[in-house]
């Protein structure tokens, strides 16, 4: 029996439903979501295409070309436009993925680089310099630092993750639940921050602004420590690659919920593994 096959636009809604449905993180949904509605769908209209079957190989190197991004964010969209594809291409409404035959532009940037043990030293003591709330900023920095998340999950960490020192997360592909154990050291500042609020650093309203503002708050962190080149992402290079030095199995290090680049920078396959639901990370004490 064959499959109904959906427009374009209600293809895009059934993959962004199913991504929701595996609990893509906030920062995943929001690429999702620009490149395939606001940016896809607006060309497909304006190119009169409204069939999945009418797009080609051509037809995706043309929209291709379309695009202002760097090397590095282009690439990460075709991957996500081949996502898209694929889930078409399994469910039926196309024969191939003709994403697959679209090449990615040549990478030349460089992946960023984890903090030093001092430049940590020198960021968490910048904290006490800081003119906003000294804790509240500390409080975030350990734990991105001890955590791995992206900024956006960190500023939308609710209390109800923290399960006594377990930090509830989801894996990077199957989405099932990992606990993360927190040092002491990281419990104890999350409890002093945020009290009675639901979420520890946010409100609950405009994660988008939040992000832009915390993004922000840290840059006046990393200019206090005199931390060149200071990025959030760095806490996620620091955590990821400490945990193999500190004795944490591989299989254990290649399902946390990182991007596929930790996992090569560190020369771990990225690969769905049946490993344990509690990571001990007890030695970060």
């Amino acid at each position: 029996m064959k499959a109904d096959i959906p427009s374009l636009g209600e293809a895009v809604r059934a993959f962004l439903d199913d991504a929701k449905a595996r609990r893509l993180g906030w920062e995943s949904m929001r690429k999702y979501e620009n490149l395939l509605e606001r940016r896809f769908l607006k060309w497909c209209e304006s190119n009169g295409y409204s069939r999945l079957r009418q797009l080609d190989v051509e037809a995706l190197r043309t929209f291709r070309a379309t695009w202002k991004d760097g090397a590095t964010y282009a690439t990460k969209n075709l991957e996500r436009l081949r996502a898209f594809f694929r889930f078409c291409h399994e469910a039926g409404w196309i024969k191939t993925n003709p994403a697959v035959a679209v090449k990615p532009p040549q990478m030349t940037s460089k992946p960023t680089l984890p903090f030093s043990q001092e430049e940590m030293k020198r960021i968490l003591k910048a904290c006490d310099r800081y003119r906003g709330n000294k804790q509240r900023m500390r409080s975030f920095i350990l734990v991105m630092r001890y955590s791995g998340l992206r900024i956006g999950d960190a500023i939308s960490l609710r209390r109800d993750q923290l399960k006594g020192n377990n930090l509830l997360l989801y894996t990077q592909k199957a989405g099932q639940p990992v606990y993360v154990p927190l040092p002491d050291s990281v419990v104890e500042a999350l409890e002093k921050v945020g009290e009675g609020n639901e979420r520890f650093s946010w409100s609950g309203k405009n994660l988008r602004s939040a992000v832009a503002n915390w993004s922000r708050y840290l840059a006046r962190v990393f200019d206090l420590a005199g931390v060149a080149n200071g990025h959030s992402h760095r806490f996620r290079d620091t955590f990821a690659t400490e945990l193999p030095l500190a004795g944490v199995p591989l299989e254990d290090v290649s399902i946390l919920p990182w991007p596929v680049e930790h996992a090569r920078h560190l020369g771990v396959p990225h690969l769905p593994s049946p490993a344990r639901q509690l990571v001990s990370l007890g030695y970060m004490q």
